[in-house]
């Protein structure tokens, strides 16, 4: 089998539905029935049960987690912590049944515990949409390529070329920290077309692409599919089309940062004073936009409350009220080190409030219409009713959905022609902010 044909299968194999997950779920089901066996009644009777109590004991301890850490307001599929108890049942079963059964048992009942915890993967991320396809977690664990990255010297040949190419360009950049000491990893800009086919290239407005609360700076080019839409936008309009910058917002993949200022890294100093110099002085982009999903809507909105000198346009794909990390007393200590002045400075109501009327900054919220998603309908109904008494302009658009990365594609797909617009890209005409049916047709396209 040729690297190309695999490719093309890997690429056709889905992770968030269809047989895959289900048959891999299956065989776990039965490799956990041949560990437990039928063994003793002593075993039926006495450790069985027991490690049916460590499921259920995982179950409440993970929940209690995830709730203590504040990591997630949306709630997981069930079958989720079905798999969580299942798994529990594997490892009690593999541990309270390993000196009284035959080696062979014992390398089944490691299979399962494997084979359990990567269902507990599978059907999170049926509940997140982080991987849709086996190619795309492939090339994430791998480091492959990105869409559209070329080399240094590839951009290079494409600027002497003076060329309009067939599509834009992803690059590795490395901003520094000098402004605020944030350590983050590799991050990316998308250069379109039209950036290439003169010199200098046109000015051009960029977008700030913050991705949710788990994430790496490549999440919005693998897991929202932003490079393939935005090539399609640039196709329609002569090659032009906003700069995109993917920041880091973590400096790893679980550090929870709201994108403030606080003892989890200067975010907020590292994407306004490092990042907006560095892509302005590199690549001659005017004005600026924010585009978030999730923790990165939250961080959308504050970006533009905070800063409207920078950044006049911002969008917010089900993110909430306010940086947020636990309950009050966990935010305020986990985030802001016990300071609640801090924790004031970057509440986006508080931030809007005290602004007072703002000038030319518009926003658009969309929303999901599904379970737990009522949170997300009252966040951005209050801070768009709170920016319209302060001169922001601002919509709110809600769509059948769910809180995952499937929404967040549609959510920016439907609001590009409206932020290009905002933003002045050239040969973009004036487009009004884009409503429900825009997410529906996104979603379904």
């Amino acid at each position: 089998m040729g690297d190309g044909h695999g490719a093309r299968l890997a690429d056709g194999l889905s992770l968030a539905h269809g047989c895959l997950p289900v048959a891999i779920q299956g065989v776990a089901v039965v490799a956990l029935l041949c560990a437990v066996g039928w063994r003793s009644a002593r075993w039926r009777l006495a450790w069985l049960p027991v490690s049916i109590v460590v499921g259920v004991l995982a179950v409440l301890g993970l929940r209690w987690y995830v709730k203590y850490e504040g990591m997630a307001d949306n709630p997981a599929l069930p079958v989720f912590w079905v798999w969580v108890g299942l798994t529990g049942v594997a490892v009690g079963v593999a541990v309270l049944g390993w000196r009284a059964t035959q080696w062979w048992r014992r390398g089944l009942s490691l299979i399962a515990v494997a084979l359990a915890v990567l269902s507990c993967g599978i059907t999170l991320n049926m509940s997140v949409g982080y991987f849709t396809t086996a190619q795309m977690a492939w090339g994430q664990l791998t480091g492959a390529s990105l869409p559209d990255q070329a080399a240094p010297a590839t951009v290079s040949s494409l600027r002497r070329s003076r060329a309009l190419p067939a599509h834009g360009t992803v690059i590795a950049v490395r901003v520094g920290s000098s402004a605020s000491g944030f350590k983050h990893r590799a991050e990316y800009v998308y250069l379109p077309p039209a950036w290439f086919a003169s010199d200098p290239p046109p000015t051009l407005p960029a977008v700030m692409m913050i991705p949710g609360q788990f994430n790496t700076p490549a999440d919005w080019i693998r897991q929202g599919n932003t490079v393939t839409e935005i090539d399609r936008f640039a196709a329609r309009h002569h090659g032009y089309a906003p700069v995109l910058v993917f920041a880091d917002v973590g400096g790893s993949f679980g550090n929870d940062t709201e994108c403030v200022n606080g003892p989890r890294g200067n975010v907020d100093d590292h994407l306004v004073k490092d990042i907006v110099p560095f892509v302005t002085a590199q690549f001659g982009v005017s004005r600026w936009g924010a585009v978030g999903w999730s923790m990165g809507g939250t961080c959308a909105v504050n970006l533009a409350a905070r800063h409207p000198e920078t950044f006049s346009t911002f969008v917010d794909i089900a993110g909430d009220l306010s940086p947020a990390a636990g309950n009050d007393v966990q935010t305020t200590a986990r985030l802001f080190g016990g300071d609640s002045a801090a924790r004031a400075a970057f509440d986006t109501p508080t931030v809007i409030q005290r602004h007072g009327p703002y000038r030319d900054v518009a926003g658009w919220f969309a929303v999901s219409i599904g379970k737990g998603a009522s949170q997300e309908w009252d966040a951005a109904e209050r801070l768009c009713r709170l920016g319209r008494v302060n001169h922001m302009s601002c919509t709110v658009a809600r769509a059948v959905g769910k809180h995952d990365w499937p929404f967040a594609e549609a959510g920016f797909a439907a609001a590009l022609p409206w932020l290009a617009a905002r933003l002045g890209t050239p040969a973009v005409g004036a487009v009004g902010p884009p409503d429900s049916s825009s997410i529906d047709d996104a979603l379904h396209s």
